[in-house]
């Protein structure tokens, strides 16, 4: 069939869009200790570039789906990628600060629906049967705009030595790049629509109901799901470079490398983790030993002086293993009629989450004055992530054990066997 032909590069494509999106949303952590330097922002403001982003999603992620819906993944795509160039645009231009904000708030809107379009973009083009390895490789692709986005002051040291704006503005042109794969997918997707004859989808905002009448087990890995995005966003893609610069006397390039690793290493494990769960099963232990490796980050980094690696390499396994497992295991607790409300109300959720996270840790190092001459400030924000690590903890510990019981859903079991 002609769509099998295609849809290899299909996968290529939007692995192109989203990985140059990421780039451009974990742009602003290698570039956070210019930021302060040189356009003396404080670190409310950095965080407030991060916050920001996740601010629209949190009415517009549900409309994004119907966005979807309607229109198709394709078109969506190619629109908020559109958004996500602009924005991008305007954060590279970045004076006065509201120009900078405006930028983010423009990108943040495009880049949670463009992830979503893409998404069910790949269901349209793959069966079943491929879509679990399709999926994995597009998760690990897109972990390598992040990659090269803490990298980037090693190999493109001479930007970085030009200030702040040069970065900024090659973080632009990767969204170009994006945004030129996006037209390239919509190109090849009216091709399916026309081999395949598919006829247009009725979209509609989900009611209430749908939005809240969920099994118990749903909201469990629900709030691990909110919870740990907001953990690991604000601190990885935010604070954590200057934190590794002011508390353990890191320069840029050295501390990028460290911070790049965590996402060096979900390239190649996140999809281990996914065929082990669904060779193997047991889904719900290991979603409770990711989660429980986030709060043992963090206690190592707010109370030892081990080196950085160590727990790098700890949040590097818990951010392969926790998506890897976490969406699909959503999948098997939700009816695929209502599997659409299910994620929009994750998504809403994060995004509070992650604006909530960015502004209280910006928030907690400016008054406890953290910064290169006060390292130790940092501790609140650290201690901050560290209890809300131990809370997602908790809410996995209670998945596992409704789902060891009778109203297992069968997330234990590998793929395949009876539940």
């Amino acid at each position: 069939m002609r769509v099998s032909r295609w849809r290899w590069w299909v996968l290529g494509l939007v692995s192109i869009t989203i990985a140059g999106n990421y780039y451009v949303y974990d742009s602003i952590a290698p570039v956070a200790d210019l930021l302060r330097s040189q356009a003396h922002l404080t670190q409310s403001q950095i965080g407030m570039l991060n916050a920001v982003f996740s601010l629209p999603n949190i009415p517009l992620s549900i409309v994004g789906g119907v966005l979807i819906d309607r229109f198709g993944a394709a078109r969506t795509a190619f629109l908020m990628s559109s958004f996500c160039f602009a924005g991008a645009v305007l954060t590279a231009i970045g004076h006065p600060y509201g120009v900078m904000v405006t930028g983010r708030l423009l990108f943040g809107i495009g880049e949670e629906t463009l992830f979503i379009a893409l998404l069910a973009g790949l269901a349209h083009w793959f069966s079943a049967a491929g879509m679990a390895l399709a999926m994995s490789l597009y998760f690990s692709l897109a972990r390598v705009g992040s990659y090269l986005a803490d990298t980037s002051p090693s190999w493109a040291r001479a930007a970085y030595e030009g200030g702040w704006r040069p970065p900024l503005w090659m973080a632009a042109g990767l969204s170009l790049a994006s945004l030129t794969a996006a037209g390239v997918y919509l190109i090849i997707d009216r091709k399916r629509i026309l081999w395949l004859a598919t006829p247009p989808n009725e979209a509609r905002l989900p009611t209430l109901r749908e939005l809240t009448h969920f099994d118990v087990s749903f909201w469990y890995i629900l709030a691990l799901n909110v919870l740990f995005a907001t953990v690991f966003f604000p601190f990885r893609s935010t604070f954590a470079i200057e934190f590794f610069q002011d508390a353990h006397g890191l320069s840029l390039s050295q501390a990028g490398m460290i911070n790049s690793w965590v996402f060096f290493t979900a390239i190649f494990a996140t999809p281990v983790f996914g065929f082990i769960a669904d060779r193997f099963g047991h889904r719900t232990m290991m979603l409770t030993v990711g989660a429980g490796l986030v709060p043992v980050t963090f206690l190592i980094l707010g109370t030892t002086d081990w080196s950085l690696w160590i727990s790098t390499a700890i949040m590097g396994l818990s951010f392969s293993m926790v998506p890897a497992v976490i969406w699909p295991s959503t999948a098997m607790l939700v009816e695929p009629k209502r599997l659409g409300a299910a994620f929009g109300l994750i998504n809403v959720l994060q995004s509070l989450g992650m604006t909530l996270g960015n502004l209280a840790a910006g928030g907690l190092n400016d008054r406890y004055s953290a910064g290169p001459h006060n390292p130790g400030g940092y501790g609140p924000m650290l201690l901050m992530f560290g209890l809300l690590g131990l809370a997602g903890l908790f809410a996995v510990s209670l998945l596992w054990l409704r789902e060891s019981g009778p109203n297992s859903h069968g997330l234990n079991q590998p793929l395949g066997a009876p539940s």
